[in-house]
């Protein structure tokens, strides 16, 4: 007889101290091609624009009202006199409350100051865009005539109030306010020296530059008191007769 096989007793350790046997089963990594999460929405707080802000409908209307303001007071300033002018009539002729000018302006001498002030700027300004558009080459003469045409602009032209303004209430000013306006009115003659000093060179001025500077000035500023358009004669042909009297041909 075959010898009996021994059997074997199977030996189990308790589960809690028996490790975890691996898997068998393949454990799926995760794919590096895998569809995109969804991120979260982060807000980037608007970019600011470059350059200064546009200016609001409100801003636009305030500066609207100051101009209206300070024109009407020119006007006014001109015909009347700084000293008959009310704010009551500055507002009146803008179209405003009586108090509406002290919004804008703190006194009426404020007013004043802006007008001459703010006046001269935009003349200054504008000289220079007139002598930068001529070429490159061009003459002494050239320049003096288009410095003498721009200056009958400012005198004669739709904006001209301040000018008879600050020729004729000067002494309306306080001192402080004398030397602002003072400093822009020496910027704007101040442009005329070079040219005149290369006429004097060419032996075509009529006198020194210095004081030519001061004997053209004072005789086209006159002009605000005798030039009529109704008359017939032109801008171009007032320039034309300015520039004979001053230099030679």
């Amino acid at each position: 007889m075959d010898s009996p096989v021994p059997r074997t007793r199977a030996i189990t350790s308790p589960t809690k101290n028996r490790p975890a046997r691996p898997s068998s089963k393949a454990v799926a990594l995760p794919s590096t091609h895998s569809a995109p999460t969804a991120k979260t929405a982060v807000e980037e707080p608007p970019r600011r624009p470059r350059g200064r802000p546009r200016k609001t409908a409100e801003e636009l209307d305030d500066g609207n009202r100051r101009r209206k303001l300070m024109d009407g007071a020119a006007k006014l300033f001109r015909t009347q006199g700084f000293a008959a002018t009310s704010t009551r009539d500055i507002a009146a002729a803008a179209g405003m409350h009586s108090g509406s000018p002290f919004y804008h302006f703190e006194s009426k001498s404020a007013l004043l100051y802006a007008v001459m002030s703010e006046g001269m700027t935009m003349a200054t300004q504008s000289q220079q865009l007139a002598l930068d558009a001529l070429p490159a080459k061009a003459t002494p003469r050239e320049q003096l005539h288009t410095l003498i045409r721009h200056h009958f602009e400012i005198l004669l032209g739709p904006r001209s109030s301040f000018i008879p303004v600050m020729l004729y209430e000067w002494r309306s000013l306080t001192p402080a306010q004398r030397k602002g306006i003072a400093r822009i009115k020496d910027s704007y003659e101040a442009t005329w020296m070079p040219v005149l000093d290369a006429l004097a060179k060419q032996g075509a001025l009529q006198a020194e530059p210095g004081v030519a500077r001061l004997f053209i000035f004072g005789a086209l500023n006159w002009a605000v008191q005798w030039f009529s358009p109704k008359k017939g004669k032109t801008l171009d042909a007032l320039t034309d007769e300015a520039l004979a009297l001053f230099i030679r041909a």
